[in-house]
């Protein structure tokens, strides 16, 4: 990965786990059955993958008045592979929760998105009325070796709309295993500053700092953390989030 220092075991399952990583999203893709994606003691969000990709709302009627922050994104989002209360969102919540900064975390991971299909489900993810969106996209498009003009325009649709509906952007920076040849890996990389630059918008350089060059905290594909490694990754985007955040009410002892 560019500008990550692998141990060798994580190197060697880089180089292959981009090919294995496209195969399975494919068919995990076209196979998997509409999913139950919730944030443990707050709303319960009902998210059908051909619904959310339509942009027809799925949303659960909800009476909590919280302001809504929506993790936007794929598998990284969605938390494939652990189970949901381990999920970014979900332990986001509780962080949150813990610090007593009071919002809602509704998790909008579809997993095998790419940024076109974040395109389609603005709409979808504007119906809950979002005072702020995590974006995590691209990863997807960068495997699948994606014209990466096609993944900017898709972000920039993204983040224009967004940003058009008043919603604070926080945009999650993505990058390439080693594999995939220094130009296309650096252009894929750059996307990210480039679109937080002009948009004025929130920047995480890198989505899974400190988690992508450590075995232990990556499932055996090599590329979506493990409960314990999305706990890692909670911890940076609270750090981000607290400048964007309202001051707390009093934390719980």
């Amino acid at each position: 990965m560019t500008g990550v220092q692998l141990t060798n075991g994580v190197k060697a399952g880089w180089l292959v786990a981009g090919a294995v990583y496209v195969i399975c999203l494919l068919v995990y893709a076209c196979e998997r059955s509409p999913e139950q994606v919730s944030t443990p003691r707050s709303a319960t969000v009902q998210v059908s993958r051909e619904a959310a990709r339509a942009g027809e709302p799925a949303l659960r009627p909800t009476r909590d008045e919280r302001p809504v922050i929506v993790a936007f994104g794929n598998s990284l989002t969605a938390g494939l592979g652990v189970p949901i209360e381990e999920s970014y969102p979900a332990q986001l919540q509780r962080r949150l929760d813990q610090l007593g900064y009071r919002y809602r975390v509704v998790n909008a991971g579809v997993s095998g998105d790419t940024t076109a299909g974040a395109v389609r489900r603005v709409d979808w993810v504007l119906n809950s009325k979002p005072s702020i969106v995590i974006v995590e996209f691209g990863g997807n498009d960068g495997l699948r070796g994606l014209d990466l003009a096609q993944t900017r325009a898709n972000l920039d649709q993204v983040i224009h709309r967004l940003k058009g509906a008043g919603v604070t952007v926080v945009l999650a920076g993505m990058k390439l295993p080693p594999n995939y040849g220094k130009e296309y890996a650096t252009r894929f990389q750059d996307l990210y500053p480039e679109l937080a630059r002009t948009y004025g918008v929130t920047l995480i350089p890198f989505f899974l700092e400190g988690v992508a060059a450590t075995a232990s905290l990556n499932q055996a594909d090599g590329i979506h953390p493990t409960g314990e490694g999305y706990r890692v990754i909670v911890e940076s985007l609270v750090t981000t989030l607290k400048p964007l955040l309202t001051k707390p009410s009093p934390a719980r002892s």
